[in-house]
């Protein structure tokens, strides 16, 4: 399983740090949804779906947390833990995001619309998916 992850600029002096990143340059897609995740209990588990065609990127821009990214053959974790680090999540690529330091925010960077046929919801589906597709 290939895991990209991202470093963004960084532009760091004494009166604090701004991060910055582009569509098409520092991330491998055109952004056309924004959202952020928060307020999660330690011990909730987030996610537990694929998508058909949705990429992703991902940067916890707060605190930390952890995804769990299963391609249907290999598992990987990964922990997001640097608001100048992100990341990428492609299609078809099972994920779950747990272990949420209670201050965690997590943006997500999607390059579709909402479209919940685009969803892959339950694991053996996803499985079912991953083999009629290779």
């Amino acid at each position: 399983m290939e895991v990209k992850t991202f470093d963004f600029k960084k532009i760091s002096n004494s009166s604090g740090n701004l991060v910055f990143l582009e569509a098409n340059k520092d991330i491998p897609f055109d952004v056309k949804r924004v959202y952020y995740i928060y307020g999660v209990n330690n011990n909730d588990r987030r996610g537990f779906h694929a998508h058909k065609s949705l990429q992703q990127a991902l940067i916890c821009i707060h605190g930390s947390c952890k995804i769990m990214l299963d391609d249907g053959t290999a598992k990987v974790d990964i922990e997001l833990k640097d608001p100048s680090h992100g990341l990428f999540v492609g299609n078809a690529m099972w994920r779950e995001m747990y272990d949420f330091s209670p201050d965690a925010v997590l943006l997500v960077l999607a390059s579709e619309y909402y479209d919940e046929g685009d969803y892959i919801r339950d694991y053996d589906e996803f499985i079912r998916y991953i083999k009629e597709t290779n």
